[in-house]
Formats: structure tokens, C-alpha cells, sequence
């Protein structure tokens, strides 16, 4: 991991990464001085890497006003990974965190007292990817193939869990370590039949090289994590409920905001972010990342009950594959009733009608996952 803080974002410490979207702003211009600003309740909020087309949100919502018309003035940070997001709450170096769930779920088997809110997307993309012109057509024809792989990626750790339910003899894959920085284009070089990856990222990156990538989803065969969880500590949850009520309300509305209008809130990120229209594919980018990430807010938890509704008895699964393939050995197995609430959902959600508008608008991307 690259860091075990998050630190504010800034137009100086942009990182770049061929022609991904990597871009770390503010979240907005600064509230208004005077008697207003005096009375708002300053929270850090950390996102769980940089701002991208998965995650940039909560800077749009600050702008919109989603938080300070619930008397927040909200900071945004950049993150270092879901597991230091995740230990930076922890630490109180944030009030609120969005994590993927594998992170959370790791940092409560170490006995942090992390507890989470709300859940956005439902499925954190772990999975294979192919160029379209691979002879692979099944799980099981990766062996004897090329396999490439980041150790330190967040889907490393479930590799073996995955060829375990698609039925793959791991030991007739090889294994090719790959820096983070070169994964795609390894693939897109053929120096390797097919990368491990989470979906929203590594697909923009393919598709803003001119490529049309084949991905296979490990959730297909139960390899699944929840993602983008909106978690903050204990403590917090029980000495300000209502606080913990505004932060969820604010940022449930502005995820709302980017399913109901996604071009809108792309035009309103790059204002934010001026060199996201600027990089090669970095519109693109964004938009891919977006779209695939909205793709997987459509499940049943969301759209049979509402906007940031958590299915605790799922949590069960994931909580015993981390704890057998990513957690340290001495690592305690969380209570899943204890992890996770819904009590803060349900102020904010969706019509049908916006949410069928969501499936049409979503319905490109889905082609991407084989």
C-alpha cells in the first residue's frame, strides 16, 4: 500500500498514469466567510483513491450545496486504497470514509471500530480481462495461459478463491507479477493472455487505448465484495446520530444526482477538475469509470428497497472469504449485525421511472462484462 493517511486534495499532487484518469482537487471553492460559515460543522471525508468516474460525488455534491444545506462544511480528501481509507478513519484523521467493503471488512477484523452506513455500489469488479481478440473463451482456458497481476491490487488476494469456484487448476496458471502502473498495457502488448483487475478501473483504461476489452466479473461464480461503502467509527454513530444522518443524506443525494443527470455531472467534474477534459481520454475516462460503477448499483438491494441499503445477510460470505484469503492470521471474524446499519437509509432514493432511465443509460457499459 502506498500510504496509511490520506491527505487533502490538491492541484499540485495530480498523479498521472497513461491515459487513466488520475486527478486530486478540491472538492469545491470555499462556503462563503462570515456569520453563514461560522455555523456550519466542518467533517473530513476521505474517498478511497483518487477522484475518478467511480467516486467523485461528494466534490459535486459540496458544490451543489447537498452539504452545506445540511450545515456541513464538508472537506474532501483523496485516498491511498480502501484499506488506508479505511485505517484513516479509524484513526480519527477522518469522520467519514467511502470504502470498498474489503477494506472495512479488514480493518474490523483487526478490532478498528469501523461501522458502515450506507452501501452505493454492490459489487466491487474484481474479475479477468481479455482483448477482444483473445482465443479464451471459458474460466478453465486460462490454464497453461499467461496470467498477470498487480500483488498489491485489492483483487490479488481472491485470485485463488476465484479459480477455486470457476473450477481453474491454479497451478497450470502462470502468474505474472505486474506493476500497477503497466497492467493494462501488458495485456493490450500481449506480453500476457489476460490481467487481473477491478473492472472500473482497468476497462476505461483499455477503452481510452482504443481497445474493446472482454471482462469476466468473479462475482458470477460468488467471488464478490460490496464497494463504495459510506463507513465512519463507532464512536461517531453513537455521539452524533443526526450528524451521521446529514452526512449520509448529503451523500446519497449527490451519487443521486450523478444516476439522474450523468452527463450533467460530468460536465460538473471536470469544471471541478479542468484537467480531466484536458488529458487525452480523460473525459472518457470518467465516463466509463461512471457508468460501469452505476452498473452495479443496479441490484436488488437498491432497487427492491432503497438508495444505500445494505443486504446484511450477504455480508456473512464476504466476511469468511476476506478472512480466509486477506486477513492476517491473528485477524477476528466481525459480527456482520454489528458491522453495518441500514437505519440512515431511505430519505433519499429513486423513482422507477429514474431508475429505468438509469438501466437505458447503463446499458453500453454492460456490454463491456462478458
Amino acid at each position: 500500500m502506498a500510504s496509511t493517511t490520506s491527505r487533502p486534495l490538491s492541484r499540485r499532487r495530480l498523479l498521472q498514469g497513461g491515459a487513466a484518469l488520475a486527478a486530486g482537487l478540491p472538492a469545491a471553492a470555499m462556503l462563503g466567510t462570515g456569520a453563514r460559515a461560522q455555523t456550519l460543522k466542518s467533517v473530513k471525508l476521505t474517498l478511497p483513491w483518487i477522484a475518478n468516474g467511480s467516486n467523485y460525488w461528494p466534490m459535486v455534491g459540496k458544490k451543489l450545496g447537498y452539504f452545506s444545506s445540511r450545515g456541513i462544511d464538508v472537506d474532501v480528501a483523496r485516498g491511498f486504497g480502501s484499506v488506508a481509507a479505511a485505517q484513516a478513519v479509524a484513526n480519527k484523521q477522518f469522520d467519514f470514509g467511502i470504502v470498498f467493503a474489503g477494506g472495512t471488512i479488514l480493518a474490523a477484523a483487526r478490532g478498528l471500530p469501523l461501522v458502515t452506513l450506507a452501501t452505493l455500489y454492490y459489487d466491487a469488479m474484481m474479475g479477468t480481462a481479455l482483448l477482444a481478440s483473445s482465443p479464451i473463451t471459458s474460466p478453465k482456458d486460462l490454464e497453461g495461459k499467461k496470467l498477470g497481476i498487480v500483488p498489491t491490487s485489492a483483487e490479488a488476494p481472491f485470485w485463488p478463491a476465484y479459480a477455486a469456484a470457476a473450477g481453474i487448476d491454479a497451478s497450470k496458471v502462470q502468474l505474472v507479477q505486474v506493476d500497477s502502473k503497466v497492467i493494462e498495457r501488458v495485456l493490450i502488448d500481449k506480453q500476457v493472455d489476460a490481467i487481473t483487475a477491478i473492472g472500473s478501473s482497468s476497462i476505461p483504461v483499455l477503452v481510452a487505448q482504443g481497445q474493446t476489452p472482454r471482462f469476466t466479473l468473479w462475482s458470477k461464480v460468488g467471488v464478490e465484495l460490496y464497494a463504495a461503502q459510506i463507513v465512519t467509527r463507532q464512536e461517531v454513530l453513537d455521539q452524533d446520530p443526526k450528524l451521521c444522518q446529514a452526512m449520509v443524506d448529503a451523500i446519497l443525494e449527490s451519487y443521486a444526482f450523478t444516476l439522474r443527470e450523468p452527463k450533467k455531472a460530468i460536465d460538473e467534474f471536470v469544471a471541478l477538475v479542468p484537467e480531466v477534459g484536458l488529458t487525452k481520454g480523460g473525459r472518457e475516462n470518467a465516463e466509463v469509470s461512471q457508468g460501469l460503477a452505476q452498473l452495479m448499483t443496479l441490484r436488488p438491494e437498491a432497487l427492491d428497497h432503497t438508495l444505500g441499503w445494505t443486504d446484511i445477510d450477504k455480508l456473512g460470505p464476504m466476511f469468511d472469504m476476506v478472512m480466509k484469503y486477506g486477513a492476517p492470521k491473528d485477524a477476528v471474524r466481525p459480527d456482520p449485525k454489528k458491522f453495518a446499519t441500514n437505519q440512515f437509509v431511505g430519505k433519499v432514493t429513486l423513482t422507477k421511472a429514474e431508475w429505468d432511465a438509469v438501466k437505458t443509460s447503463t446499458a453500453g457499459y454492460a456490454k463491456l462484462l462478458g
